[in-house]
């Protein structure tokens, strides 16, 4: 493993107990320079995952509770009128930042929602004829509870694509919550953190090493028949865009270099394609008998279809 992701996932390590592999996706996200959907339920660590991941790696964090009342300017900012010459002011929102937890971002109004699209596509905010671009690297981690959905907002499709990965924490083991109650004991374990392992500089740096990785034909031709066959399986009404194809592409990028290879096989597509697609598919009603989720589906067809044996 390259020793800064390594340097990061201890560093992580030290508030989040025993989920290596969803901070290593974060991480992979992060070098992609895309954007995560923790959807998990309550309690688990989203919260932590995020600020920790900001913490190591020295980067400005904001963090935003979403609720029904909240307004757009809240997270682009606004303009007030300078009252000593007249001109207008930006006053930058919560997304001024290099790293935004949306807090429940399904508990806030699709008007807020719309106005994270921009911000998570571009990169930037338009507002009154201006262009204020933001900090980088830049990160959106959006939370959701599965669970209650009572006074939530259904998050649209083309909402959910703009997300690299949709992961999950998941409850801890026994020997994991004995040591999350060890270290809660001591204070906030968020505070082991004392100081980052990577500056966000070298964050950018790393994410041009991860565009020098090499995808072989083989590779590429296996990411696509696994995409294409979302859209033609009678078990899906809506297959994985080409933004989900291009995800892929930089996912498995980010996993050969993570591992230190400057090359990526079909393992990296294998390890990936779940977190990376499954959140891009809407099942049919004969998917939602016969799998139930759509990570079963994107497992089934990995199953199913045949491997290239040369990377």
């Amino acid at each position: 493993m390259q020793k800064e992701v390594q340097g990061i996932l201890q560093s992580v390590g030290k508030v989040i107990v025993g989920k290596d592999s969803t901070i290593l996706q974060a991480i992979t996200a992060m070098l992609c320079g895309g954007h995560v959907l923790l959807e998990d339920v309550p309690g688990v660590g989203k919260t932590q995952l995020a600020a920790a991941l900001s913490r190591s790696v020295g980067g400005e964090f904001h963090r935003i509770q979403l609720t029904p009342d909240i307004m757009p300017s809240d997270i682009t900012g606004y303009s007030v009128v300078n009252q000593q010459d007249g001109s207008l002011e930006y006053r930058p929102g919560a997304a001024f930042c290099n790293f935004l937890l949306a807090d429940e971002i399904n508990r806030a109004s699709p008007k807020v929602q719309s106005s994270l699209l921009e911000i998570m596509e571009e990169h930037q905010i338009s507002l009154d004829g201006q262009t204020h671009i933001l900090p980088s690297p830049f990160m959106v981690i959006a939370t959701q509870n599965p669970v209650e959905t009572y006074g939530t907002y259904h998050l649209p499709e083309a909402q959910m694509d703009r997300f690299f990965m949709k992961i999950s924490m998941g409850y801890p083991t026994l020997q994991e919550e004995l040591a999350i109650l060890e270290r809660n004991g001591e204070g906030n374990p968020i505070s082991n953190i004392s100081e980052a392992v990577i500056s966000t500089k070298q964050v950018a740096e790393l994410q041009q090493n991860v565009n020098a990785v090499q995808v072989s034909d083989a590779v590429r031709n296996y990411i696509l028949a696994l995409v294409r066959a979302t859209r033609e399986s009678d078990m899906a009404a809506l297959g994985v865009s080409p933004r989900g194809s291009i995800a892929c592409y930089r996912a498995v990028r980010a996993a050969a270099f993570i591992h230190g290879r400057n090359f990526a096989t079909p393992d990296d597509v294998k390890e990936l394609a779940v977190p990376v697609l499954a959140h891009r598919i809407l099942l049919s009603p004969k998917g939602r008998n016969s799998l139930g989720s759509t990570e079963a589906l994107v497992r089934q067809l990995l199953e199913t279809l045949p491997v290239p044996s040369e990377a």
